[in-house]
């Protein structure tokens, strides 16, 4: 384990940019819009943080499941496993990395049965179909993929050594925290660092919330456009959910997203398909 960012996997292997991202989700572009792929996106992150919040870990726990998740999609189109197993394979691998506990088999399970009846039943009438030796082999081929590069560095620890750094502002930074979650629905954890994350969104809560801190950014020694690029990116999110309706569009995306075939080649037991 590395003991900073810039000497982590983090950095040498896992930050992307454009090129790569539409690269990588090429196919899945041949069958969805871009809009609709980062409405799919916004919709399992949702996800994700409903199941988090149902098993009661912390957020730092949610924020590495979500990137975990979205570091598979990137490598991997959306037909070779359903992300409705993805998501909670994340969530059970992210509790263990972030030191947070295993959390056990039947209660993944049961917590997964639950949020979909209660909050997606929208979207899946039935009950959630898969069961813990497929969350347990799910693991492994995520595991796989990325090549074991699961420490995570967040904007959340840089973002309160900021707000320390600018003063005693509890709202600033419950308000800049809010942002750093949302972001997590956004590309930006996949091509910037922590740092310039938490800048973005410090700056975005300062706006927000009518805090005058120019002569703070302006002493910071950092690429203010990658700042401004990151702002634009998550202001594009806020455009995008404004007018986002997911009870009524989701169930047409996900019926129009790529599926697993019954017999893929690489992953035959994981394909929805084949479950008993």
């Amino acid at each position: 384990m590395a003991g900073n960012f810039w000497q982590s996997s983090h950095f040498q292997q896992w930050l992307l940019d454009r090129q790569d991202l539409q690269r990588e989700r090429h196919s899945d572009l041949q069958v969805l819009t871009e809009e609709e792929y980062q409405k799919l996106m916004i919709y399992f992150s949702n996800f994700i943080q409903a199941l988090g919040e149902q098993l009661k870990v912390k957020q730092q726990v949610i924020a590495t499941a979500t990137v975990y998740f979205k570091r598979f999609y990137v490598r991997n189109s959306l037909k070779c496993i359903d992300p409705l197993l993805m998501a909670p394979t994340c969530i059970f691998l992210a509790s263990k990395v972030e030191e947070f506990g295993v959390i056990s088999n039947s209660r993944l399970i049961s917590t997964c049965q639950t949020v979909v009846k209660n909050k997606f039943s929208y979207a899946y009438p039935q009950e959630f179909p898969y069961r813990i030796s497929h969350v347990l082999e799910c693991e492994f081929f995520l595991l796989e993929m990325m090549d074991c590069c699961l420490v995570l560095y967040h904007a959340y620890r840089p973002l309160v050594q900021y707000v320390h750094d600018i003063g005693p502002e509890d709202n600033l930074l419950h308000m800049a925290w809010k942002v750093v979650n949302d972001s997590l629905r956004t590309d930006v954890c996949l091509l910037y660092p922590p740092h310039q994350i938490a800048l973005a969104c410090l700056h975005m809560a300062c706006v927000i919330l009518q805090k005058d801190y120019k002569h703070w950014f302006a002493e910071l020694n950092v690429d203010m456009e990658k700042i401004l690029e990151i702002t634009r990116q998550i202001l594009n999110l806020y455009d995008l959910w404004k007018n986002f309706d997911e009870k009524k569009e989701i169930p047409a995306l996900l019926a129009k997203m790529p599926k697993p075939k019954a017999q893929p080649s690489r992953y035959p037991s994981l394909s929805q398909n084949n479950l008993p």
